[in-house]
């Protein structure tokens, strides 16, 4: 998929990680917006989000990754018409819309997989811009999980329960 400003959507290939490692390092890294060990290995970083999701999806513009994200199923058997995403904007790329772009583009992959509903497990409160733009992207917060993320410099902050009806 392309969007208007150039930039492509499309799924991950194998030639993608060594340009994905270096982004999701350095967005992990710091411990402060996921709720994954600071310290996973490269081999397991892509693992978990290249090959167990349903879909990976690379945004590019003139060749270069600016972000990925990630489609898998939130839950089995009665809950499996619920997909979980994860989303990730390169450092300098970030306030360029690449999220929101990642965002609109997952709604409609996740409607071709066959899921009528897309839930955030775990937005962590601190994160003011990205849950501020899943509000405007019509994402409700449905729960509060009182001080569930240990941020390196905040404590203990909020984690978030993000929801969001893609059916009818």
């Amino acid at each position: 998929m392309s969007t208007r400003d150039d930039l492509t959507i499309r799924p991950v290939r194998d030639d993608n990680r060594d340009a994905l490692w270096p982004i999701l390092r350095d967005v992990i890294r710091p411990g402060d917006t996921y709720a994954i060990d600071p310290g996973i290995s490269r081999e397991d970083i892509l693992h978990l989000r290249c090959d167990m999701p349903a879909a990976s999806y690379v945004a590019e513009r003139d060749g270069e990754i600016l972000g990925t994200y990630y489609i898998k199923t939130n839950q089995q058997g009665g809950g499996a018409h619920v997909c979980n995403c994860g989303y990730i904007t390169a450092p300098a790329a970030q306030g360029q819309g690449i999220a929101r772009a990642m965002c609109v583009h997952s709604q409609t992959a996740a409607r071709d997989l066959g899921y009528e509903a897309m839930q955030f497990n775990f937005v962590v409160a601190s994160n003011v811009g990205a849950i501020a733009l899943w509000i405007k992207l019509g994402f409700e917060t449905v729960g509060r999980l009182p001080r569930a993320f240990r941020h390196p410099e905040q404590g203990l902050v909020d984690a978030l329960v993000m929801f969001k009806w893609l059916g009818d």
